[in-house]
Formats: C-alpha cells, structure tokens, sequence
C-alpha cells in the first residue's frame, strides 16, 4: 500500500464521519479573513485535480481526543472543487492549537472513493503505514492567533 492510498483513506475516514457532529457547517465566507478580521485560518489548498466533486475542509481542536476523531470537528466548509488552487477561510472560536484536515470527494457522492479522492492535512505531513495514514496530531497541529492565520495544504492523490 502506497503513502499516497493511506493518507487518503485517512483523510476520507475522517471526513465523511459526521452524522453526528458537534461542529458547525459554514460557508466560504472569505471576508472573514480580511485585514483585522480573526480569529480565523485562511486556508490555501494546492493541486485540485479537477473541478469536480467537492472540496471539504474541516477544522479540529489540537488535542488526541479531537483530532479526526468522529463528531469532533469544529467548523466544516463543502465547496464545489476548481481545478488548481482554492482559498478557504476558516473561522475558529479562539486563538490557539487546530488541525485542518481536506478531501476532495471528485465525483461528489459523499463516499470514500480511496482510488479516485484526493486528501491532505494542515502542516502536509509525510504519512506512513505504520499509523495507517493517520497523522498524530503533533505533526499537523498550528497556532491560529487572534487575527488570521494562513495556512497551506498540498492535495494528495493516488
């Protein structure tokens, strides 16, 4: 199994949970991450395949409990995907620890398609087979300061 299928999987797993969620959907609301806006995380998203599908972008708490963990996310944000790069900004309720986690769902089913979507996590951690592709949260855990904190996430996909 390629480092690419077990970062997918992960990301997948965590994003299509949610039924039960205690976070919020929002919407791409860039203004919030204007000049003295905040707190919030203006995320850059690099390599969307195609504008197909989906782009979901979660955020979660920087602790083991949180992070990817089922119902745990903070904020989510589903956007139809565009080819290239993507901005998103992503409130969060409080300066201090998040992780960002992002799937694009390419044909827009709601599904893990491990072959066909593509994934990635805030700080763009090599993943490995050893933890089944499921970054711990020390390796994509940041600081979101007061105002707007901007981020990068290279999409990965198989």
């Amino acid at each position: 199994m390629n480092k690419y299928l077990v970062l997918i999987s992960a990301t997948a797993l965590a994003l299509v949970s949610g039924t039960a969620a205690a976070g919020e959907e929002v919407d791409n609301d860039l203004s919030r991450c204007a000049a003295g806006k905040g707190p919030a995380v203006l995320v850059s998203v690099r390599g969307v395949k195609e504008a197909k599908g989906v782009v979901r972008v979660q955020s979660y708490s920087a602790t083991a409990g949180s992070w990817l963990a089922k119902g745990r996310w903070l904020n989510r944000i589903e956007s139809r995907a565009n080819a290239g790069n993507m901005s998103f900004c992503v409130p969060v309720p409080s300066e201090g620890k998040y992780g960002i986690a992002v799937r694009h769902d390419r044909n827009g089913n709601g599904k893990t398609d491990i072959t066909q979507d593509g994934g990635g996590f805030s700080n763009n951690p090599s993943v490995s087979i050893l933890n089944l592709g499921k970054p711990s949260v020390g390796k994509v855990a940041f600081d979101a300061g007061p105002g707007v904190t901007r981020i990068t996430i290279n999409l990965r996909y198989m």
